[in-house]
């Protein structure tokens, strides 16, 4: 059903033919939420809702920068009628204009074809056509075609293409070579911020204790660190696991919990999360964002230096459209991929759309990156958006999932808006979801946010049972319109720890009905239920924003 932005207006919500949900729903006042209050007077710490209001690029800059024009890519052989193969040309125009510093590369109105993927590896430089209506890029192939089967690190005939890589890939030079040789050696990686073996960073400082929502922290040598330099806070676990217990919300269930059986889990740990600095004084070290969890002596709290990061590169006003072919099985994409962005750091996209892909937009140890005024639409895709392996305070607004425009073949499977890997602190703010779901994926993500956001729910959730719980702490899903009345992974009261469900529409369940993963006291919180549109704030996000100037 295609429900436009304009039908989901201060919670009255005009549906036909959904099932169970006929009709017009009258809006019902706005009212302050309890939650809402307790939130202002512990923004940092509180049990239920996580801070996000630094989350995006810059902080969540409204307005992404727009570096001078170093290329055209028409000057480098790039044509846009569609006649030959523009990549190489494209390739050409985006190294020489980051080897020179950076700056932005135009694509001026039409079609480009490409028969490879696209590359942008230097911080500082943007992909810019001249509107996701106006210029279009034609992809042929494929990733497996341009690069190879790429195989899963944990086993199986699963095709990595199914949650990695981008026919547009924004990963900076060094890393994303080593990547390549790694999945052409058959060797698969790791793909996070310390390598493919998890082994390339060197120790800046040790971490002094310090708790969840400090924004500042004691070093014991701050001879490496500057204000502006993006470090990682490293946290590894400790035999007793009490690091995952932590991100559970910790207590009885979490204690009780099997964690060593968990072996893809456990893979995902130590605990990876950049962060840049903003004030070093004396062995005071503050950074741009509160701490996302404790800092406690057993797990071995430091800044480390990771692979060198990817900064301020974007991708604006295109359309990527790959050549239409049927959706793959469950697990076996071959690649036909949208925007990705790896190791990248505040990063955007702007007035993109991707069509007949496999996977949409992704965050694969990505964090402080946006995502604004997207949209996945064509034939339908696996994953429309997917944020993994330790990806973090990433910003998605104004986003939309389009009605698939041919039949899902036998096999296939749909997911949503997707978050795994221990990835935290997340946010999806303004969205319409004309197919898809909530997709929590396994792999103790924690910390994340939904918000104002009209759901078509008729996707599910995916994840091997051995990456773990469903949910860490601190999920919120705040002000959802659920067009179909269908309750997957929207009201999580009953299965997600110290999490909030807040203002969302009354649901039923259907045949994928989760359990908890925690036993006991689950201190979850509901309110407004089967009221969307009447929670103050409307949005969560823009809410902790406003709260953040404030501060």
């Amino acid at each position: 059903m295609a429900l436009s932005r304009r039908q989901f207006v201060g919670g009255a919500v005009a549906v036909a033919g959904a099932a169970g949900t006929t009709g017009f729903t009258a809006p019902a006042p706005a009212r302050p939420t309890p939650l809402w209050r307790e939130f202002e007077a512990a923004p940092y710490t509180h049990p239920q809702i996580p801070y996000v209001g630094r989350a995006g690029a810059h902080g969540g800059a409204r307005r992404a920068p727009r570096p001078r024009v170093a290329a055209n890519a028409l000057t480098y052989g790039a044509t846009p009628d569609g006649s030959t193969d523009s990549a190489p040309a494209i390739n050409r125009a985006l190294a020489e204009a980051g080897e020179r510093g950076g700056g932005t590369v135009l694509l001026p109105p039409g079609t480009y074809r490409i028969d490879d993927y696209l590359r942008i590896g230097h911080s500082g430089l943007v992909l810019r056509g001249a509107g996701s209506g106006r210029t279009t890029l034609l992809a042929t192939r494929n990733l497996t075609e341009l690069i190879g089967p790429y195989g899963s690190r944990y086993g199986g005939d699963k095709s990595s293409w199914s949650w990695a890589g981008g026919l547009v890939w924004l990963s900076p030079r060094a890393r994303h070579a080593s990547l390549v040789a790694a999945i052409r050696d058959r060797a698969w990686p790791f793909e996070g911020w310390t390598g493919n073996r998890r082994d390339e960073w060197t120790t800046l400082t040790a971490v002094r204790p310090a708790r969840r929502g400090d924004r500042s922290v004691t070093v014991e040598d701050p001879s490496a660190l500057r204000r502006g330099r993006l470090v990682v806070l490293r946290l590894a676990d400790d035999p007793d696991h009490t690091l995952l217990e932590h991100m559970a919300g910790g207590g009885p269930g979490p204690e009780a919990y099997t964690w060593d059986d968990k072996t893809k889990l456990t893979s995902y740990v130590p605990y990876e999360w950049p962060v840049r600095v903003t004030a070093v004084h004396g062995r005071t070290v503050t950074l741009e964002r509160p701490l996302p969890l404790d800092a406690r002596p057993e797990w071995d709290p430091r800044l480390v230096s990771g692979v060198e990061p990817l900064t301020d590169s974007g991708v604006v006003g295109l359309t990527l459209e790959a050549v239409e072919t049927p959706q793959s099985p469950h697990l076996l994409d071959k690649g036909y991929n949208g925007v990705t962005f790896q190791c990248a750091y505040d990063c955007w996209a702007e007035d993109v759309v991707v069509r007949h892909v496999d996977n949409g937009f992704g965050f694969v140890a990505a964090s402080a990156c946006t995502l604004r005024r997207t949209r996945v639409e064509g034939r339908g895709s696996h994953h429309p958006y997917f944020c993994r392996e330790g990806a973090h305070d990433n910003l998605v607004e104004d986003f939309r999932i389009a009605a698939r425009t041919v039949p899902a073949p036998a096999g296939t499977q749909l997911h949503g808006i997707n978050v795994e890997g221990l990835s935290s602190h997340n946010v999806w703010s303004r969205g319409v979801m004309e197919t898809g779901t909530f997709d929590t994926h396994r792999g103790m993500p924690f910390a994340n946010v939904r918000t104002e956001i009209t759901v078509e729910n008729n996707g599910r959730h995916g994840g091997d049972a051995s990456a773990g719980p469903l949910y860490g702490a601190r999920f919120a899903h705040w002000n959802v319109t659920v067009t179909n009345g269908r309750a997957g992974l929207v009201k999580i009261d009953t299965i997600a720890p110290y999490s909030a469900t807040v203002g969302i529409s009354e649901v039923r369940e259907f045949d994928q009905t989760d359990v908890p993963d925690f036993t006991g006291d689950l201190h979850t919180r509901v309110e407004a239920y089967g009221s969307p549109g009447s929670v103050h704030p409307g949005n969560l996000y823009e809410a902790q924003r406003a709260l953040s100037r404030r501060r």
